[in-house]
C-alpha cells in the first residue's frame, strides 16, 4: 500500500469537508482544489493549492473547464507500476494524484425547481466531475476515489491504521460506488432530456 500524498477535492455537497480535509492535511496529504471548495477549505484553515495554479491554466468558459487537463487526468490515470507511465509523467511535470474527492452538480435538484429551463438544466450537467471520478475509479489500484461524504470516516480510519494508505479492497469498493452513482446520474439526465424538445 502506498501512502496518499496528494488529493483533489472539488465538491458540491460540502458536508463535513473541512473536517475531512484537516484530517488529510494532518496525515501529510497535499490538497488541490477549485473555486468554491477551495474558498471554503481556506476559510476553515486548510492549506490548498488551486488547480489552476498547478495546471497553469485558469478556470474558463464560465467554469465549464476547470479540471479537464492532462496534468489532472495524467496524474489520476497513470499506472505507477508501469515505468513508461512514470517516465512520461516526469517528462511532462505531472504529479501523481492519489485521492480524488468529488461529488456532482445537483442536476436532479435543479430540474425539480419550478420554472427550470432547458438551458438551466444543461448548465447543471457536470462534465469534469464524472470525468475525474471515472478516471479515478478505473485506476482504483492506485487511486482512492470518494463520491459520498458517508465514506469519509471509513477512509480516514483506514489511513490512520495504515500509515496514510488505503487497502485495495476499500479502493475497489469505492470505485464500484462511483460507477453506480454516475450511472444513476446519467440516467437522470437522459430521462429529463427525453421529455424535452427544441425547435
Amino acid at each position: 500500500m502506498k501512502k496518499i500524498e496528494r488529493a483533489i477535492i472539488s465538491v458540491t455537497d460540502k458536508t463535513g469537508i473541512v473536517a475531512f480535509a484537516k484530517e488529510l492535511q494532518g496525515l501529510g496529504v497535499k490538497i488541490l482544489s477549485t473555486g468554491g471548495t477551495a474558498k471554503k477549505l481556506r476559510e476553515g484553515g486548510v492549506t490548498v493549492r488551486e488547480i489552476s495554479d498547478y495546471t497553469g491554466f485558469p478556470e474558463m468558459l464560465d467554469g465549464r473547464v476547470k479540471t479537464l487537463h492532462p496534468k489532472i487526468h495524467g496524474g489520476i490515470l497513470a499506472r505507477r507500476d508501469i515505468p513508461e507511465h512514470v517516465q512520461q509523467m516526469a517528462e511532462h511535470d505531472i504529479l501523481p494524484i492519489d485521492m480524488v474527492l468529488v461529488n456532482l452538480y445537483e442536476f436532479e435538484k435543479t430540474v425539480s425547481k419550478k420554472g427550470c429551463t432547458l438551458d438551466e438544466a444543461i448548465e447543471n450537467i457536470d462534465i469534469g466531475g464524472p470525468a475525474m471520478l471515472r478516471s479515478s475509479a478505473k485506476n482504483y489500484k492506485d487511486v482512492t476515489v470518494i463520491i459520498d461524504p458517508a465514506d469519509y470516516d471509513m477512509v480516514l480510519d483506514e489511513m490512520r491504521k495504515n500509515d496514510g494508505a488505503t487497502t485495495l479492497k476499500t479502493r475497489f469498493y469505492l470505485a464500484r460506488k462511483v460507477f453506480k452513482i454516475t450511472h444513476a446520474y446519467d440516467r437522470t439526465i437522459s430521462k429529463y432530456l427525453k421529455e424535452c424538445s427544441v425547435s
